[in-house]
């Protein structure tokens, strides 16, 4: 299967392992799963980490190569996920957010989040 994971559980993954629910680290840890990141995860990453936050205490680079090198495969933002975006109920304000669950409408994939409201949205979506 293909997950594209959120920001957080990217993150967690990478740095915080133990933060990430039973059912999540399964499915990271599962050979058979084709695990994608968001360039959008790591605009998130970037723009946060520069305004101080707490959880986003990463340079974003470093942070991409590392995830490639670690098997993930980068989606990048395109015309049709940003046209997307449009067409989701107005459930969360997070920009980052939405794009994700648009790029994982337009793909496909399912998405991977622990953020409850993201989980409200329609579609190949999955709370872990």
């Amino acid at each position: 299967m293909k997950y594209l994971l959120d920001t957080h559980i990217l993150l967690w993954a990478a740095g915080e392992p133990e933060c990430l629910s039973s059912e999540a680290s399964a499915f990271i840890a599962d050979e058979a799963n084709e695990l994608y990141f968001s360039a959008a995860s790591l605009w998130e990453i970037a723009i946060k980490a520069g305004l101080g936050r707490e959880d986003f205490q990463v340079d974003a680079g470093v942070f991409r190569r590392a995830a490639l090198e670690n098997g993930y495969v980068e989606l990048p933002v395109e015309g049709r996920h940003a046209v997307a975006v449009q067409t989701l109920p107005n459930v969360h304000k997070d920009p980052f957010d939405r794009m994700l669950v648009a790029q994982a409408q337009v793909e496909g994939i399912i998405l991977l989040t622990a953020d409850g409201l993201v989980a409200q949205y329609p579609g190949p979506i999955r709370k872990v």
